[in-house]
């Protein structure tokens, strides 16, 4: 599955678009990663235990995307975006979306000048 950020996809056309997809998180830190984090926020610089927390739940969020845009029988998710809020003051919600498209290569696009699409494993 190609996932990128772009409304396009350097070198291929779309043929297809089946429609928005998304893949939703929301986790907390328990109590114990909590209370390590509230002491290392008094010496203050990057709280690791949250940095963590978030990184797993983009990479989730992202997985579920795909997921999702691979049950609607697209090869591409295009205008991928993350939005993130907190709920209750305790967890996070991180929210991938996109749109989920069909692309086929386009001979006539190859060797043009855009962003490189990054395949999503």
């Amino acid at each position: 599955m190609i996932v990128v950020t772009t409304p396009f996809l350097t070198g291929h056309r779309m043929v297809e678009s089946k429609g928005m997809v998304f893949g939703l998180v929301v986790r907390s830190r328990g109590l114990g990663g909590n209370l390590r984090a509230g002491l290392r926020s008094l010496g203050g610089g990057e709280i690791h235990e949250y940095t963590s927390l978030l990184e797993d739940t983009r990479r989730q969020a992202l997985d579920r995307l795909v997921s999702n845009a691979t049950l609607l029988g697209a090869n591409a998710v295009v205008s991928m975006r993350f939005d993130s809020s907190e709920l209750s003051g305790t967890m996070s919600e991180i929210v991938a979306y996109g749109t989920a498209v069909i692309v086929v290569p386009d001979a006539s696009a190859a060797g043009g000048s855009g962003p490189a699409a990054t395949p999503v494993e």
